[in-house]
């Protein structure tokens, strides 16, 4: 829509408080791109004739309707606002991501708990973290392992065991499969296991410590040295939580919130205290409010999180939303929002904001590859990969990265021609993305970084793409040969423990395996010469394919290297080798 066009339709609209949507018409359906709250309709839907921002100038050109709800309440547009983003996840929205990057602890939901380092918890696991240093993480586990002997092992490999496995000669499982332990011991053992994690840390500490000092006076140090480490560790697990919050607040939940900005992205910690101790922390990303700082970042970010999820009883913030209908809403539900200038809350907000820019460390993949390259810092790479058997079966993959963590919902994939040409079927794929982005006809984010699986020749296949569909996104490759990284400017060989190196070939890696899977799938379901052979069904078919990877492989394959696969035995193989020739 142009400037007279966004006029018209405000002009439509009524004078109250509510909510607007900004759509595109994609594929026959209505696609939202943008949600925003308004105390009056028709003059904030007008502001947008003259847009704040570069962003937002784009998204109203690749609008052509604007819907609106109305609402009793400035503090009703508030929370719709929130649940609508949430609801569409509008691409141009500031839109609340969870961050699962951190590592948690779990005891499974089990007679016998098993206990794991994992980023996926099982449904009725107890759960304790999420803790922000995995390396610290797995070696308070592995201590906790060898003083309790607590089980490693799955479920699968516990069930079907008839003697010890090597953690039991190890020390670190006291083997309660096979009865070494009986399930009311090991359950004693467990429950120290779980006072630590809540906060009983010597319960871990005490025995570590006995330990250490008799090592020490047997003059094994090199040994005493190792359990310091390790006391070190398990004490410096449960340290911020050691931090209370204020006497006053001692029965009262509060959440702390700190926020930093770094480019386009905006990280808040938060922090949430019961009965004055902290008990949980977690880190959530955004993409950084244009022009508003970490004030617009708070505005974004209380109204999403909150919406959805029970209030705490205070929330404490680094600086003012300066926000009337935040205000409103949370004195109406009976929650105090400040800002603290002075003591021990003070100090817990200096710990958010800590935590809030931990992103900005040395270890911040994601800005050394922008330092590295010269651009802005990339939240969003996309990878691109071509798979096929000599020109047929020819296939494209579209992978998405966010914040350097797969984001799978947005992966897509797509059928190319067939023809034995790398550089063409490169081209083929990248183009098909850039005009569906162009036109508006993909539902997904624009990414800040493309990256090819290949040399000079797919990039610059890509490059041609880009230029063709007027696509404006860095585009660069990453060789496997040497592990170069190729752009329009230079050739770049970073050392091999490089964080920006690391980041881009966990993208190409990703790219490259769902290219050879989504090919294998089209492979395995083609007609080959297989079909006619006696013996072989569509199973022993994809596992001949699969194994010797074509027909002519099969074909070359010896009749011990036939045999050798389960379901075919001596006649068949005999079969498969005579009508193959």
């Amino acid at each position: 829509m142009d400037a007279a066009e966004v006029r018209d339709r405000a002009g439509a609209l009524p004078r109250e408080s509510g909510v607007y949507l900004f759509e595109r018409a994609v594929d026959d359906q209505r696609r939202v791109l943008y949600v925003g709250k308004a105390v009056d309709l028709r003059s904030r839907v007008r502001s947008y004739a003259d847009p704040r921002s570069e962003r937002i100038a784009k998204m109203v050109d690749r609008a052509d309707g604007v819907d609106f709800a109305v609402t009793d309440t400035e503090t009703q547009a508030l929370l719709l606002e929130a649940n609508l983003i949430k609801r569409h996840r509008p691409p141009y929205n500031v839109r609340l991501k969870d961050d699962k990057s951190y590592p948690l602890v779990q005891l499974t939901d089990h007679a016998v708990p098993r206990i794991e380092v994992t980023r996926d918890p099982d449904d009725g696991a107890t759960v304790y973290g999420p803790f922000t240093d995995k390396g610290r993480v797995e070696t308070v586990v592995k201590a906790l392992r060898e003083t309790y002997g607590l089980r490693g092992c799955s479920d699968h490999k516990y069930r079907n065991r008839d003697r010890p496995c090597l953690d039991y000669e190890m020390g670190i499982c006291t083997a309660p499969c096979t009865g070494e332990i009986s399930e009311a011991d090991y359950a004693e053992d467990a429950e120290s296991v779980r006072r630590y994690f809540e906060g009983e840390t010597g319960v871990l500490a005490d025995p570590l410590r006995r330990e250490m000092e008799a090592a020490a006076q047997a003059q094994e140090f090199e040994r005493a040295a190792n359990l310091r480490d390790k006391l070190g560790a398990v004490e410096a697990l449960h340290g911020e939580g050691d931090t209370a919050v204020s006497d006053s607040a001692t029965h009262q939940s509060t959440d702390v919130l700190g926020a930093a900005v770094e480019g386009e992205t905006a990280i808040v910690a938060r922090l949430h205290a019961e009965g004055g101790k902290l008990v949980e922390r977690d880190r959530h990303t955004l993409a950084a409010p244009d022009g508003e700082g970490t004030a617009g970042v708070y505005r974004a970010f209380i109204p999403q999180y909150y919406a959805e999820r029970e209030l705490p009883d205070r929330i404490l913030c680094a600086e003012d939303p300066a926000d009337p209908d935040i205000e409103s809403w949370l004195e109406r539900e009976g929650v105090t929002l400040s800002v603290p200038g002075a003591g021990r809350e003070a100090t817990l907000v200096d710990l958010a904001l800590k935590n809030a820019r931990q992103r900005g460390r040395s270890d911040d993949e994601a800005g050394r590859l922008a330092d590295a390259l010269g651009i802005d810092r990339p939240t969003r790479i996309e990878g691109f990969d071509v798979s096929h058997a000599q020109g047929r079966s020819v296939v494209g993959s579209n992978v998405a990265f966010v914040d350097g963590s797969p984001e799978k919902s947005d992966y897509r994939r797509k059928k190319l021609t067939e023809r034995n040409d790398d550089y063409a079927n490169m081209r083929e794929l990248v183009r098909w993305r850039a005009l569906r982005a162009v036109e508006g006809r993909d539902d997904r984010p624009d990414p800040d970084l493309l990256l090819i699986d290949g040399g000079d020749g797919q990039l610059g296949a890509a490059r041609d793409a880009l230029a063709e569909t007027g696509w404006d996104v860095p585009v660069a490759a990453l060789a496997k040969d040497g592990e170069l990284v190729i752009t329009a400017e230079r050739v770049y060989d970073w050392d091999d423990d490089a964080p920006q190196l690391h980041l881009l070939q966990r993208v190409r890696d990703e790219a490259h395996r769902f290219a050879v899977q989504y090919h294998q799938t089209l492979r395995d379901d083609v007609s080959t010469a297989l079909d006619d052979v006696p013996g072989v069904g569509p199973a022993t078919r994809k596992r001949l394919l699969r194994r010797f990877g074509s027909v002519a492989g099969v074909r070359a394959a010896s009749r011990e290297e036939l045999t050798a696969l389960d379901g075919i035995g001596e006649r068949t193989a005999e079969t498969i080798q005579t009508r193959l020739g």
